[in-house]
């Protein structure tokens, strides 16, 4: 009856196995890619970033900044999403243009989801199978995302439909996390979902997480594995959006920026040490209520615009 393994296959899973368990992979390639990201920055942007600047110009906005960093990095890193949902609206409360605010959002993502993704991998909370199922996929989603935003369509039109969207799986997921049989069931058309989920997170400014972690999550997958896995291949979800907003956009708002940067990778360790210590029930309702929040925060005031 146990007789299904053969020779044959103990060195294929065994090359795969160490492919996935590669430290240059999960540890070399983001430092890799922030090292230079952070060197182009700083050279091309010297004036932005000098001591000088940096010394003189820092006061109570940069560390306002920092803590709106800090927080959205442990929401997103804990239940896998709401960082761009949630800074942009703490930026925007305390009266940053929607430009710097988006710019800044995006840049800051490219090196908090590296941190992000390293940090879940050591805590061991990633199924590194279901990364490299959504990785490309995702990346292609968000650079024509990225692309149709800065020439084409205005992110806010789509914002309404994805928000009910988000909705009807926030209350699938509260279901399933009140019951004591929620079964896993294959998800089928990872690629697809990674696609619209990258494609989204680039022209609404959010989305990769409400979108694909509540999928998976709803579909019965176990929450800290799935969180994990989202967030380490949103690494390169972001990475390849953030570059194409900065080809188009450049930068503005260094102070933004960098608080957004240094807050996010001071939070990113403890957020994911949270995930490996939160129960699944509650981890699993928390994340319905947090998308159907989010969504409500879109949809009520189109909804009184449209009434007046």
């Amino acid at each position: 009856m146990n007789s299904t393994s053969s020779p044959q296959a103990i060195p294929v899973s065994s090359n795969k196995n160490n492919i996935y368990s590669s430290k240059w992979l999960w540890f070399g390639i983001p430092i890799t890619l922030l090292v230079g990201l952070a060197s182009i920055l700083i050279y091309n942007y010297y004036a932005l970033f000098s001591v000088e600047k940096l010394v003189l110009g820092i006061n109570q906005d940069f560390f306002i900044f920092l803590g709106i960093g800090v927080f959205a990095q442990l929401v997103d890193g804990t239940l896998g999403m709401g960082y761009g949902a949630t800074s942009t609206s703490f930026l925007m409360s305390v009266g940053v243009p929607p430009a710097i605010s988006s710019t800044g959002v995006h840049v800051a993502e490219m090196f908090t989801t590296g941190a992000s993704a390293v940090s879940h991998y050591k805590f061991k909370n990633i199924n590194k199978k279901l990364v490299t199922y959504l990785l490309i996929p995702g990346v292609i989603g968000s650079i024509i995302g990225a692309y149709l935003l800065a020439d084409v369509i205005d992110g806010k039109v789509i914002k309404p439909f994805i928000a009910v969207y988000m909705i009807v799986l926030a209350v699938m997921i509260i279901i399933k996390g009140l019951r004591n049989n929620n079964v896993k069931k294959k998800t089928k058309n990872l690629g697809i979902l990674a696609i619209f989920g990258g494609f989204m997170d680039a022209v609404g400014g959010g989305g990769w997480g409400p979108i694909v972690t509540s999928t998976l999550i709803g579909r019965g997958r176990d929450p800290r594995y799935t969180i994990g896995s989202v967030n380490a291949a949103e690494f390169a979800v972001s990475f390849a959006s953030g570059i194409t907003f900065l080809l188009f956009q450049g930068i503005n708002g260094w102070q933004v920026i960098a608080g957004l940067i240094f807050g996010g990778v001071f939070a990113a360790p403890f957020a994911a040490f949270f995930v490996n210590k939160v129960p699944r029930k509650t981890m699993t309702i928390v994340v319905g209520i947090l998308i159907i929040a989010l969504s409500l925060k879109t949809l009520i005031p189109i909804i009184l615009g449209l009434l007046k």
